[in-house]
């Protein structure tokens, strides 16, 4: 097998979007698979648009997701060493490219330029920013491996793009060439939007005497909501916003692998490992997938189901301190109980929350009779041995039996009275959880008042 060689390229403008994490994958997976390597470059040539930390914060998070690099370049190293200058240079000697001294345009506050040939290209200038010179009616192709069929352009309808700026930097057009090629790229794989810039690459490779390496254009990953691609503005779209909420690495890259490829034989649940060795590069999908929470949920429930009692009780830990400082029984106890009922670690903070926090109860939840039921309920408990859970819930049985109480209406009100909600873990096992002082209280504190 051909040893690949990939690279994942982030600008370090924010934290790492989802669209990212899963263009990082795939391009790992891609080399992986081969046994080849997988890089990680930082490309911040665009000053303007750094933010302070971002490069820390995307490494960061890549290794939570043990998406580990075997090469790491930053690029704005790489152009105090002149790498992007001798290229653009060589372009302009080969007259391939030439300086422009048009006055730069801000695209968000001016738009977008319709002219598609610089009026400085044929001037023969000699300094100021460096741009393509494209030629005329030149069909410019090449076959997209994730879309899986050719496409092209013909040049007339290329602009002529800036490839190195007045302040020395690179653009991404010059950059990603220069690089892929020093770098020796064997597949460039990056998000659908980069598409109509591929002609002015397919041009910048064959001046520079590169071969191109093969191009895969992964889909937009649309907003089950809206229907259109994620938004910063409009979705959770940042990775770490995902796990801030609870889901674990694990679960949601397992999500992420199915978002736009497929195995062969329909399976779902893969680690990494797994999905590196399963991977198969014509499993790329063409259809835009849509982010569907309900089913990242299914995953991550999935993956807290193999976690052990001690590894999710910690996890739990790690998320709410008060948890944390409540007694190392109780805590595993409560673990258990919780374990086959949650969809996320933070799920602890509701539906645990009454264990180390007493309730403050709405008594428009109550059912007729409540009082009664309370009463009921806290002479049983009072006359069962602490932690003695098979005989609390025969007790509670023959109570409603012999009362004639309707069992469903008197377990919720007993429920509402522990833990002023109406969906909880199991009211037996969290009664002998919380123990028996602290349940008389509750229960003595909502008949009572």
């Amino acid at each position: 097998m051909t040893k690949f060689r990939t690279r994942f390229a982030p600008s370090p403008t924010g934290f790492l979007h989802i669209g990212g994490l899963r263009t990082a994958l795939y391009a790992y997976a891609l080399a992986k698979h081969s046994g080849g390597d997988f890089l990680l470059r930082i490309e911040d040539t665009d000053q303007k648009r750094q933010v302070e930390g971002a490069t820390e914060a995307l490494q960061k998070t890549l290794n939570k997701f043990d998406l580990v690099w075997d090469e790491y370049y930053v690029q704005s190293e790489r152009q105090e060493k002149g790498l992007y200058r001798v290229a653009a240079e060589k372009l302009i000697k080969d007259g391939h490219a030439f300086y422009c001294q048009c006055k730069s345009k801000n695209a968000k506050e001016e738009g977008f330029s319709s002219v598609l040939r610089d009026p400085c290209r044929d001037k023969g200038l000699i300094e100021g920013a460096i741009k393509l010179k494209v030629p005329e009616n030149k069909m410019l192709s090449y076959r997209d491996f994730v879309h899986k069929k050719e496409i092209s352009w013909n040049s007339d309808s290329v602009y002529d793009a800036t490839l190195l700026k007045t302040d020395g930097f690179p653009t991404y057009h010059l950059a990603v060439a220069v690089d892929d090629t020093d770098m020796k790229i064997t597949h460039i794989l990056r998000g659908h939007d980069w598409l109509p810039s591929t002609p002015i690459h397919l041009l910048v490779f064959e001046y520079l005497g590169a071969k191109v390496p093969e191009i895969g254009h992964v889909t937009d990953i649309l907003s089950a909501e809206t229907g259109k691609k994620l938004s910063k503005r409009r979705d959770s779209v940042f990775a770490e916003q995902f796990l801030d909420q609870g889901y674990l690495p694990e679960a949601l890259l397992n999500f992420v692998m199915l978002l736009g490829w497929a195995p062969k034989d329909n399976r779902e649940l893969f680690t990494l490992s797994e999905f590196v060795e399963h991977f198969d590069i014509g499993g790329f999908q063409e259809a835009n997938p849509r982010f569907l929470v309900d089913k990242l949920d299914w995953f991550n429930g999935e993956y807290i189901r193999k976690l052990s009692d001690a590894e999710l009780c910690e996890k739990f830990e790690n998320l709410n301190p008060k948890f944390e400082t409540m007694d190392k029984n109780s805590k595993l106890e409560i673990t258990k109980l919780l374990k086959d009922r949650i969809k996320k670690i933070s799920d602890i903070n509701t539906l645990g929350k009454f264990f180390w926090e007493a309730p403050t109860v709405d008594k428009n939840l109550f059912g007729e009779n409540y009082k009664e039921h309370l009463i009921g309920a806290f002479e049983v408990f009072e006359k069962i041995e602490d932690g003695d859970l098979e005989r609390l819930g025969i007790s509670l049985l023959e109570l409603c039996d012999r009362k004639k109480f309707p069992r469903g209406d008197f377990f919720m009100t007993m429920r509402v009275a522990i833990t002023g909600q109406k969906f909880t873990p199991p009211i037996n096992d969290s009664m002998i959880i919380l123990g028996k002082e602290e349940t008389l209280v509750r229960l003595h504190k909502a008949f009572s008042s």
